[in-house]
């Protein structure tokens, strides 16, 4: 039998579960309200959650007021941000597995019968819908909306420009001074970080699955209207659970690939593969790394956010938002308009009524910033697997490359290069064992991949890594390399003045060293020691490539 909250409620054995609820304020009269627990990842370290109170009291009066009882509990989240550049990268994406782990532990052990998932930021967004996906509880989520963009010498500005700033700064283009103020500058409010990074590019794809109500993934932070969309999203939840619309239902094949076309027509964050890998795993849809490819080969780039462009995300939410952004595929056939909403309607008639009001940020279809979308997936002798590469960030003259490897096996030796001008144009930058099992948790590249920006040298310059990149980071930045070093993969075997060609169009990155030379490496080639403890030896026992999603074993299609 299905674990509701009925199992709390209903018969004499459960008169000591009552007495726990009055203890909670529960009256005997609300018996037969659904139970919807109200997950909260609020917190006073990330600046995307220092509101999300405010957020959950709207949510629990929509709640109340639908004639359901919110039950609120929180899970962790780590800011990437913060946590950049250091060991505390190592607990990023691991912080995924433990929000999910953490939604299921307390959905099943209370019987909710709906939830409510209040999010922002990178990790904390798919985190929370895998559990949704694994649970296939009704659900509604709501996000914290972005940041608002800073105002720096009269131009706009997000957290990109601080980090590239950084390499300005190594190549003597600012001063302590300027630094200073823009560091002052970029983050003016509460909000996940202005541009199209991982967190807003999330919210994106959440808003084109149907899981949140119109306007949730452009509404900023600041503006009260995301007050009263999420006072309507716990009401929703109510209805979902009436209707039993569960989490799997909008979580199909179309859905999916809708998810992918509004990705490529963004452009948005390559972490938005690994986390739709990993949520796909958990609602048994087998999502496939070559339909990026086929997807994007169709799909126009409509839009140029930062840290691409210079527009942000309240210039997208000016310009009509994401259902205006599905409009445009709409009219163009490119996405499936008949996938259920948890509004109640189908997708087609949320976004049919949309308006694009500023043509500039959302492109027509016969004016797109590209032809194809904002990913690509290569493949090739040095990434049998698949590594990813967001295309729409790379300089035109970045997209077919050849030049000799500089091998890294950590990021701080790279940053170290970068800030006494050791990286020569023309090179192939490796970082490596730095794979959801190397680093472990596959820590981001932000710092080099900006400080290489800043610095001008994504102009010239490629970057090869097992790990991530941040949704801030641009230039020739390919990552998710599969199989990883730490496991033996080909990127282990690499040396410093080895010749490797990108070509990105092409969707190829290949190491040229002769196959005989490779076996003789590998042959030679040792595990590099490593030394972990508590979360992260667990994580490093259990979790699978990049090309899977860095997902646990023992959940979804992977077990």
């Amino acid at each position: 039998m299905e674990l509701t909250s009925e199992h709390i409620y209903s018969g004499p054995a459960r008169a000591p579960h009552r007495s726990l609820l009055r203890a909670l304020g529960v009256a005997r009269e609300d018996a037969g309200r659904p139970l919807i627990g109200i997950c909260n990842s609020y917190n006073e370290l990330i600046p995307g959650h220092m509101h999300l109170d405010k957020i959950a009291e709207q949510v629990k009066y929509g709640v109340y007021q639908a004639g359901g009882i919110p039950l609120e509990f929180n899970v962790i989240g780590v800011c990437d941000g913060l946590a950049m550049n250091h060991e505390g990268m190592n607990y990023s994406l691991v912080s995924r597995e433990v929000i999910a782990d953490s939604v299921e532990i307390m959905a099943k052990a209370h019987g909710l019968d709906g939830m409510v998932l209040i999010t922002n930021c990178d990790k904390i967004v798919p985190g929370m819908v895998m559990a949704a996906a694994r649970l296939d509880l009704p659900v509604v989520l709501v996000s914290g909306g972005p940041m608002l963009a800073g105002d720096y010498e009269g131009r706009k500005v997000s957290l990109s420009q601080i980090f590239e700033g950084v390499g300005r700064y190594f190549k003597g283009e600012l001063t302590d001074l300027d630094l200073c103020e823009m560091e002052e500058a970029v983050c003016p409010t509460c909000g996940s970080c202005a541009g199209l990074f991982t967190a807003n590019s999330m919210g994106c794809v959440m808003e084109t699955l149907g899981l949140t109500l119109p306007g949730d993934a452009t509404i900023p932070a600041p503006f009260s209207a995301r007050l009263i969309l999420a006072r309507r999203s716990g009401a929703a939840a109510v209805e979902a659970v009436r209707r039993g619309w569960t989490a799997r239902r909008f979580l199909s094949e179309a859905s999916f690939r809708n998810a992918l076309a509004v990705d490529s027509a963004l452009g948005c964050s390559t972490n938005t593969v690994l986390h739709l890998l990993a949520i796909a795993n958990e609602a048994g849809v087998k999502l496939e790394l070559d339909w990026f490819n086929e997807v994007a080969a169709r799909t126009p780039n409509l839009v140029k956010l930062a840290p691409t462009g210079h527009h942000h995300m309240e210039d997208l939410h000016r310009a009509g938002g994401i259902m205006a952004v599905l409009r445009r595929l709409g009219e163009a056939g490119l996405v499936d308009g008949s996938v259920p909403t948890v509004s109640g309607v189908e997708l087609a008639s949320q976004f049919s009524s949309a308006q694009v009001r500023d043509d500039e940020v959302i492109r027509p279809l016969d004016r797109p910033y590209r032809e194809t979308g904002g990913l690509a997936i290569l493949f090739g002798n040095l990434a049998p697997r698949g590594a990813v590469v967001k295309e729409s960030a790379v300089l035109p003259q970045m997209l077919v490359h050849r030049g000799p490897a500089l091998v890294f096996d950590d990021e701080p030796s790279v940053m170290d290069a970068i800030e006494k001008g050791r990286i020569t144009p023309g090179s192939v930058v490796i970082i490596r064992y730095v794979g959801p099992k190397g680093g472990p948790g596959m820590p981001e590249m932000l710092s080099p991949t900006s400080a290489l920006a800043g610095a001008g040298l994504d102009a010239s310059v490629a970057l090869i890594t097992d790990g991530r990149f941040s949704g801030a980071s641009r230039g020739a930045s390919i990552g998710h390399v599969a199989p990883e070093a730490y496991e033996g993969g080909p990127l282990a075997l690499v040396k410093d003045g080895d010749p490797i060609s990108i070509d990105i169009p092409g969707r190829k990155v290949t190491l040229e060293v002769a196959e005989e030379e490779l076996a003789r490496r590998a042959t030679a080639w040792q595990r590099p020691t490593r030394d972990h403890s508590g979360v992260l030896r667990r994580y490093v026992a259990f979790v699978s490539g990049a090309d899977t999603g860095a997902v646990l074993g023992g959940s979804g299609l992977a077990s």
